[in-house]
């Protein structure tokens, strides 16, 4: 099979760039940085294209089986100014109508296209969701509501669209895994703010497995959660990280001074969602990692 990933420079796009080179599929990542550095295979080939231009693009996806859409700046880093947001949200939807325009001028389209999101879409109103549960209504959702739309033209032209909803991904080097070992690294792991907020996480194999997956399943189309079935509170999250660390964990962080170091932008911490991937497993996905353990002690002791 041959793909392309747009934004396959990222956490997610490296992890599944490795799962695709191990099947023997032959990888096309476009980035819009021109250093050519990346996974060093055959199967692998790293094109600049400015994620904006339709017509460059199609020169590139003609005739390939998949695209693989991860397009976007992590929400993770700078305050969440108005400048900002509109830059977040322009870093997606940007990419995402070329490749719709582009894709409306290929001779022969890639037949399946996994569009990213984000579990963000339902909001953090209480509660256990799944896919059949309708979107939120703060900034996070309406935000992952306007980015699921940016690629809906492509159903009329007969192109399987999955959706993958990705919770927290967990890796060794980057993401968030590292952001919750610093404390403990200075001995001053704890709870944060509440501690009671439920984190729905997935292992970095796990995620790339499953993008794969809907990748690979001719029947799969519409919105899946890429979240291991056993979500977990921050305070759990927090014993399990010090017991694989071998750290402490007695030392609160107060919601109130995130909320103050980080603005609005603090709801990525102390706000939880418990979100189930019921349609992954309804579809005969088999998860790695389901239990917290022994995914960090992966990541941490075998990685």
């Amino acid at each position: 099979m041959r793909i392309v990933i747009i934004g396959g420079r990222g956490l997610i796009g490296r992890a599944v760039t490795e799962a695709a080179v191990a099947k023997g599929y032959d990888v096309v990542i476009l980035s819009r940085q021109k250093v050519q550095t990346g996974i060093n295979s055959a199967h692998v080939v790293l094109q600049h294209w400015d994620g904006k231009t339709a017509v460059d693009l199609v020169r590139i996806i003609d005739g390939l089986d998949a695209v693989v859409n991860l397009a976007g700046e992590s929400i993770g880093k700078g305050a969440w100014t108005g400048e900002r947001k509109a830059e977040l949200l322009k870093s997606r939807l940007e990419p995402a109508l070329a490749l719709v325009e582009a894709l409306k001028l290929c001779r022969e389209a890639p037949k399946v296209l996994i569009q990213a999101s984000a579990l963000g879409y339902y909001g953090t109103t209480p509660g256990e969701k799944d896919e059949s549960s309708p979107p939120g209504s703060d900034y996070l959702a309406n935000f992952a509501v306007e980015w699921e739309g940016s690629t809906r033209a492509v159903e009329a032209l007969g192109i399987r669209r999955v959706i993958i909803r990705t919770g927290i991904v967990l890796a060794k080097e980057e993401g968030v895994l590292p952001q919750l070992m610093l404390p403990f690294k200075l001995m001053v792991g704890g709870p944060v703010g509440s501690g009671k907020q439920i984190y729905s996480w997935i292992h970095i194999k796990d995620e790339a497995a499953a993008i794969l997956y809907l990748l690979e399943k001719a029947d799969a189309s519409g919105a899946f959660n890429l979240t291991a079935p056993n979500p977990m509170s921050n305070s759990e999250i927090g014993k399990v990280l010090g017991k694989v660390m071998n750290r402490p964990y007695w030392m609160p962080v107060p919601g109130f001074a995130l909320k103050l170091l980080l603005g609005e932008m603090s709801t990525l911490v102390l706000d939880g969602q418990k979100v189930m991937p019921r349609r992954l497993i309804e579809s005969g996905f088999k998860f790695r990692f389901i239990d917290l353990h022994e995914a960090l002690t992966d990541l941490l002791k075998n990685g």
